[in-house]
């Protein structure tokens, strides 16, 4: 098992649920990078996304393409971030997840990409604009380096695709809970529950909710149907404010009082 894998079976063992804060790599200067993992880590983070900047990001909210441009004009570089990482894993434990569009990876190169990240010690990647159809591309290369590739599924998603999609996976899939881009929510869509609650159902895999959490009130109200929740706006705005305080306030308050149902 990878670092993934024995975090979530530890959370079960425990009967805890996940929390995986997101950061954009460069926003802030690339020489934060570690300090903010080790940060991150210290407030109880699981695991820690860590987002690598790109022009075109078709996923993104305004947030979080406005900390993309400023850690592209502070002139950010896959290869620069997986280097901060390599540094800052002798200090981290927590399993560090790439986020990455398809296109730096494949200006990387495949090969070199995926030799460069197990080497930094990345624990799994995320490609939300990498279909299942074309994973043969890069899937069996980070499975073979035992970095997990983090598959994910929308409201959109038909079930008998969602079955397939799970059953592919060995860390946790990723379940989108807007129709949308990513970016903070007051409220979501009146089926969401139920919809967690069936991919829980299919999925032989821990199931994480993403895309649009920004207190602690909604973090807990998702994780009463999956295993815990991954949350990237709001992380990357309390950053961007210098706001630590109400940082640790929203990961110490998850951390207190989540429960695996």
């Amino acid at each position: 098992m990878n670092r993934i894998e024995q975090t979530f079976s530890l959370l079960k063992e425990s009967s805890r649920k996940a929390f995986v804060p997101y950061i954009m790599a460069g926003d802030g200067g690339l020489d934060c990078l570690k300090d903010r993992l080790t940060l991150l880590e210290k407030f109880g983070a699981t695991a820690i996304e860590v987002g690598v900047p790109f022009s075109d990001p078709v996923a993104d909210g305004p947030t979080i393409q406005r900390a993309g441009i400023r850690a592209l004009e502070n002139g950010t570089t896959l290869k620069a971030i997986i280097s901060e990482i390599e540094k800052a894993r002798k200090e981290v434990s927590v399993p560090i997840i790439l986020m990455t569009y398809l296109n730096p990876i494949y200006c990387y190169g495949v090969k070199d990409f995926v030799r460069d990240i197990k080497k930094a010690g990345v624990d799994g990647c995320i490609i939300p604009d990498l279909p299942i159809e074309e994973e043969e591309m890069i899937a069996p290369q980070l499975e073979e380096a035992n970095v997990e590739l983090i598959r994910l599924v929308t409201l959109t998603t038909p079930m008998d695709r969602i079955k397939t999609i799970a059953s592919k996976g060995r860390g946790f899939l990723y379940s989108v809970t807007i129709k949308g881009i990513t970016g903070t929510r007051n409220e979501y869509d009146s089926d969401l529950n139920r919809f967690l609650n069936d991919v829980k159902q299919v999925s032989p895999i821990p199931v994480l909710a993403g895309f649009g959490v920004s207190n602690e009130k909604q973090a807990l109200e998702l994780t009463t149907n999956c295993d815990g929740v991954i949350v990237g706006s709001k992380i990357v705005e309390l950053f961007e404010k210098n706001n630590l305080a109400e940082l640790e306030k929203l990961m110490s308050v998850f951390k207190q009082e989540s429960k695996i149902g």
